[in-house]
């Protein structure tokens, strides 16, 4: 495990970021991103944390808008960075991103936050309290109490967010809001979304063998917020995505893009139920499996969303992974491709019904023939460039300063979608939550069959607490 004797416990950094933060006086004030200033000759200076795969395609198309510039680099991983260390040789290069933003948090504006579901919070939060605009990927957290710490933090900190579900800049989603709001298909009641993933290994036991730690990786900052575990093999830099200490399975890497359309054509906030069912692995005859440390292999929830403006009733939506698919409309011909394929939202009005693939893409009513004849008025605003303007965007709000430019996914929007997805994830790891048998030996599983009755001013589970230890975890000591 390395060691970083010269750095500032994490209560000390905050400490040291509040008080930098308070003196901005003396700070250029256009690093704080000040209503109407913009960078040093129109550039927004950048500073990536995991640089590496998704991060890595982020920091690129912030470039290609022609209005950024990655002035630091920081990743945990040597072998991941290499890429971007090639691509920005004048990025200086940090492993810690406590190091680069306590020591270089005068010389850039923004902060893009590509590291793996569990660190997010922590670095986006130091960063906006430094005054900084962020980028995140999806999902924007990893625990609720995050979700929602983020998204308040945003509004007093008053900088530029965007979270990475690009689609929310799409074309489609748009069109979908159209055709909703020129009464197509009716009042929507009941919405499907549905994906292929995982396509990382799930419902399987934790290896019990330990690897041994890449010279290029820092392995203790990996893990970060996480307990401390032995390294092993595989885990990074994909399949963490499939294990609940660090990342939020198939909800979080997939929920962000097929959810961002029916929250936003349908003006959903905060869930009032969840219940979910998950699929089983056996591992011999009649014996099944039991790992609660990692995500299941396929899941169906069901969430109820309370009448909005935008809707007559409730709303209940349905999000099924692991290839799990909705029953076909019959509507739709039967050999025309149901959403993408592996993917898909499909609105059931009750007029109607609309579907969509990925990010909302290729937007369609059904039966497919309405497509040609239903014209509507064009009511809603497109994004320069479609979903791929989502990067441009945000750095053009960045340059405009905080409240002076629109962007599809700030934390206002990001936030509760984000707690949607990862309060349908408390129904999915309830379900394999055990207590011993009052009456003999054996466990039961109280967290099946039971419907999820959440409180979201008070962010819990009203009628069954044993799921609401996974509302906020207990960070590592040094990493509050």
């Amino acid at each position: 495990m390395s060691q970083l004797p010269s750095l500032p416990s994490r209560r000390e950094f905050m400490k040291q970021s509040a008080a930098a933060a308070a003196t901005f006086m003396i700070v250029p004030r256009f690093v704080l991103g000040g209503k109407g200033y913009t960078a040093p000759s129109d550039q927004l200076l950048i500073a990536g944390v995991g640089v590496g795969g998704k991060g890595e395609s982020d920091l690129a198309s912030f470039v290609k808008s022609g209005k950024a510039r990655i002035a630091y680099l920081c990743d945990v991983d040597d072998r991941r960075a290499a890429r971007a260390v090639q691509a920005y040789p004048q990025a200086k290069y940090y492993k810690d991103w406590r190091q680069m933003l306590e020591k270089e948090s005068k010389n850039f504006d923004a902060v893009s936050v590509a590291t793996p579901d569990h660190n997010h919070a922590a670095v986006t939060l130091a960063a906006m309290q430094l005054g900084k605009h962020v980028y995140v990927q999806k999902p924007l957290t990893h625990d609720l109490y995050e979700a929602r710490a983020l998204t308040e933090a945003a509004k007093r900190h008053k900088v530029v967010t965007q979270m990475g579900n690009q689609g929310a800049s799409g074309d489609g989603v748009r069109q979908l809001q159209e055709w909703y709001d020129a009464n197509e298909i009716g009042k929507v009641h009941t919405v499907y979304c549905w994906t292929d993933r995982p396509v990382w290994p799930q419902g399987i036991a934790w290896p019990t063998t330990a690897g041994s730690v890449p010279k290029e990786l820092d392995w203790d900052l990996w893990l970060g917020t996480a307990p401390y575990r032995p390294y092993v093999d595989k885990l990074v830099p994909f399949n963490w995505r499939g294990w609940w200490e660090y990342g939020t399975g198939a909800l979080g890497d997939m929920g962000c893009h097929l959810l961002e359309a029916p929250f936003r054509v349908l003006g959903l906030q905060y869930a009032s139920s969840v219940q979910a069912s998950v699929g089983s692995v056996y591992v011999d005859e009649f014996k099944r499996g039991y790992f609660p440390e990692s995500c299941p292999p396929s899941s169906h929830v069901i969430l109820k969303f309370p009448k909005t403006d935008k809707t007559k009733h409730e709303v209940t939506v349905h999000w099924m992974d692991g290839g799990i698919q909705p029953e076909r409309p019959e509507e739709l011909g039967p050999n025309e491709l149901f959403g993408d394929g592996g993917n898909g939202i499909l609105f059931v009005g009750t007029k109607g019904k609309m579907m969509a693939s990925t990010y909302a893409a290729d937007p369609r009513l059904l039966p497919t023939s309405r497509n040609q004849e239903v014209k509507v008025k064009q009511t809603q605003a497109r994004v320069p460039g479609g979903a791929e303007g989502h990067y441009a965007q945000w750095v053009e709000a960045c340059l405009a300063g905080h409240g002076n430019h629109y962007v599809s996914a700030p934390f206002e929007t990001a936030g509760p979608l984000t707690e949607a997805l990862l309060m349908a994830n408390l129904a999915i790891r309830g379900y394999d939550l055990q207590r011993p048998k009052t009456t003999g030996s054996g466990v039961d599983y109280p967290g099946r069959g039971v419907e999820l009755v959440w409180d979201p001013k008070q962010l819990r589970v009203t009628n069954f607490d044993e799921v609401n230890q996974f509302v906020k975890r207990t960070y590592r000591p040094g990493w509050q």
